[in-house]
């Protein structure tokens, strides 16, 4: 019996054994109301680019709302994978993120190399990891969509997308609320944010900003200062009107600008067999290290984001355009010592100017139109210039530096609808062409001399690369709590270039797309009258052609494609409410993803190896409980657990690189008077100050890497108007 008869006859009897399940709990579940107070909100989400309750998405989402947002401290994309099984992210440094969704991820940030995993901001796509910038104030909902979406998310989102929607402009009501909080590591945050109509009531703009700085996590024993600081602004300003009842428009103007030291990076391990190790001294201390310098991470990056939407007859018509501008810079010192320490010094850091543009033209069905349909053209283009140094000193220094230079040019058509064939069935189906160009130069010929290549070179090269995406799938409507569904969807992520080759011939020759197909079924059910939700997810992953990383003992780093993967895994998400006041949250993810075929030379095959930053495990749970007080004020008590497995950060699962196991612990408690105008928090994070390794990398006998954040706690008070 051959892989794809396995596949079948285990998806069908999966579907069954859930269609059984579900309608056994769809004819036992309480039909008695409940108590408003111990139902669970409800979230609506744009997860098929039409706004839907959670619960109706045939699509395993994971969303987070405004309160919860505000509450958990949930600030930016490391939160939100935390707090998210299946969602997988790692900085090296912090203002470049690298994110992985059920085991598909890239480290490459070369200047023609593409995320696995994508990010939007209110629906423009952030191609370049760095541009990766928001701060979760003033955002109405984040949402975290797993396996393929490439029909109506656009370019590169093989692995799943985070959906970042901020708060609107409200027409109606002018509004204002504040933020401030301090903190251990001199922590201070301040944030507000001011909503005023005008145009009698036909238009409002909005304004946010927000400061965000603390000190150091980490002393630099050699310099004297501080690194894995922050110090970030935030802001943006939107302006809606509505000139008639059928015409919408907004703008939007937003940037962020990061300023810090660091990061700390340090050797944690020795390669013994590698006769290199005995120039390096390890150091696990997280709290200091001895570099030669304290580096810097500076980071500039703004957009402007346009959108009318125009009701006709029959559909609506929207336009969405953006432009965003990204300006990056940063240096540090790779193995954590200096003269004193180490024979051999390894510093150096990467610099980046890019601008993107986008343009999208959408015609989607009317709300309340039987067969919901969406259809659309869209471009992006891209512009990256990028410089990566590496400096090697051996008592004399030396500088190697690649320069690229990448122009992009995407185009696509897409199409996606949902045809009900009964009261309970849909079927679900969509298309999306996309052609990307290109235009790449690459020189190693800028330093003084070269580490990691064989020769030097400028060379300049052009790549196309098209693909046909697709989902198909249908949705059953058990009852009205309880929906089952089956998807099938293909993601496609477009080819490039090396970004450190070693030679002229690999600078020319592009690497190939990766593909992956997914294969999933789930079932959503809400019981006893809306005080339990559990939802349940069962897939595998066809991933072919994969784009994987690997670092050569020069340190160089190749991508390569190798031949095959698969994923399978399950999902389980659980919100119950079960007497009023108290609610537990839990989550868990099962991931095995490991390689079919991965040939590295002729005689190595990593075949049966686990793909790299993809734990097996990972258990998020979120106990809390409102004690209500006779003066009609809420005592909130909450608490966050979240285990993960062992990582490996190679793909030959050999050697130091992994994380071992972490368990990690938040709490906070909430006081908000009967008022409901303002709240004070009194919060922690890794409460028990587990060490984590948030990136590793071996060559030249060592094992080099960066901690996670320590324990870190504070207060923090609310106003709203």
């Amino acid at each position: 019996m051959d892989r794809n008869t396995r596949r079948v006859l285990a998806t069908g009897v999966a579907v069954s054994a859930l269609v059984t399940t579900a309608h056994a709990w769809a004819q036992t579940a309480p039909a008695a109301p409940q108590a408003e107070a111990t139902r669970i909100d409800e979230i609506i989400v744009t997860a098929q680019r039409r706004e839907q309750r959670l619960q109706d998405v045939p699509v395993t989402v994971t969303a987070f709302g405004a309160e919860e947002l505000e509450q958990a401290r949930i600030k930016d994309v490391d939160d939100v994978a935390t707090r998210t099984p299946g969602l997988q992210f790692d900085a090296f440094p912090a203002s470049q993120p690298r994110i992985a969704v059920r085991g598909i991820g890239s480290t490459d940030r070369g200047a023609a190399g593409d995320p696995s995993a994508a990010v939007f901001l209110d629906e423009i796509y952030l191609g370049r990891p760095a541009m990766v910038a928001f701060d979760a104030f003033d955002i109405e909902r984040i949402e975290v969509l797993k396996g393929p979406q490439g029909t109506l998310y656009g370019r590169n989102v093989v692995g799943g997308a985070i959906n970042i929607v901020t708060q609107r402009p409200d027409l109606d009501a002018f509004g204002a609320s504040t933020e401030a909080t301090i903190g251990n590591y001199g922590r201070l945050e301040g944030a507000a944010v001011v909503n005023a109509p005008f145009a009698d009531g036909r238009a409002a703009v909005r304004a946010s900003g927000s400061w965000r700085t603390h000190d150091g996590y980490t002393n630099n024993s050699f310099t004297g200062g501080e690194v894995d600081d922050q110090d970030t602004l935030s802001g943006r300003i939107q302006i809606a009107a509505e000139p008639s009842d059928t015409v919408r428009l907004s703008l939007t103007v937003d940037g962020t600008r990061d300023r810090a030291a660091g990061p700390a990076n340090r050797v944690l391990d020795l390669d013994e067999s590698d006769p290199l190790s005995m120039f390096w001294e390890p150091n696990r201390d997280r709290e200091q290290f001895a570099g030669s310098t304290d580096g810097y991470q500076n980071r500039d990056t703004w957009g402007v984001r346009g959108e009318a939407q125009f009701d006709l007859s029959f559909a609506t018509l929207t336009y969405l355009g953006s432009y965003r501008d990204l300006d990056y810079s940063t240096a540090y010192d790779f193995d954590g010592g200096n003269p004193t320490t180490n024979f051999v010094q390894i510093s150096g850091g990467n610099d980046e100017q890019s601008d993107a543009s986008s343009h999208e033209l959408r015609l989607s069905s009317l709300p309340d139109s039987p067969v919901q349909w969406v259809a659309g053209v869209y471009t992006y283009s891209a512009d990256t210039h990028r410089l990566d140094t590496l400096i090697l000193d051996l008592g004399g220094e030396g500088t190697e530096t690649y320069t690229q230079d990448a122009e992009l040019t995407s185009y696509a058509v897409f199409g996606d609808v949902t045809v009900p064939v009964s009261d309970r069935i849909n079927l679900i189906g969509g298309l999306r062409y996309t052609e990307d160009q290109k235009d790449y130069r690459i020189s190693n010929t800028a330093g003084n001399t070269i580490f990691r290549g064989e020769e030097e070179f400028d060379v300049s090269a052009s790549a196309t690369f098209d693909a046909l995406t697709w989902r198909a799938g249908a949705d059953y409507r058990l009852a009205e709590d309880h929906l089952l569904y089956v998807m099938v969807s293909r993601g496609f992520k477009s080819g490039g270039f090396q970004d450190l080759p070693g030679s002229a011939a690999e600078a020319a020759d592009a690497f190939e797309p990766e593909y992956a197909t997914q294969y999933e079924i789930g079932q959503k059910s809400v019981f006893l009258g809306g005080r339990l939700t559990w939802n349940n997810t069962l897939y595998t992953i066809d991933y072919t052609d994969l784009q994987t990383r690997r670092t050569l003992p020069s340190g160089q780093v190749l991508t390569d494609n190798a031949g095959a993967a698969t994923i399978t895994g399950y999902e389980t998400y659980l919100s119950w409410r079960p007497f009023e006041g108290a609610r537990l949250v839990a989550g868990y993810g099962y991931t095995d993803a490991t390689f079919d075929d991965y040939f590295v030379d002729a005689t190595t095959n990593y075949a049966g190896n686990r793909i790299a930053r993809a734990p097996e495990h990972k258990l998020v749970l979120s106990p809390s409980y409102d004690w209500s007080l006779a003066n009609g004020a809420v005592v909130r008590f909450a608490a966050d657990y979240r285990y993960e497995s062992l990582i490996y950060e190679d793909n030959s699962n050999t050697g130091p690189e992994r994380r071992e196991p972490s368990n990690i612990y938040d709490a906070r408690v909430i006081y908000t008077p009967a008022s409901d105008r303002w709240s004070v928090s009194l919060w922690g994070k890794n409460l028990s100050d587990e060490v984590v390794r948030s990136f590793q990398g071996a060559f030249l006998g060592a094992n080099f890497g960066a901690y996670a954040p320590p324990r870190t706690y504070g207060l923090s008070f609310n106003w709203t108007l």
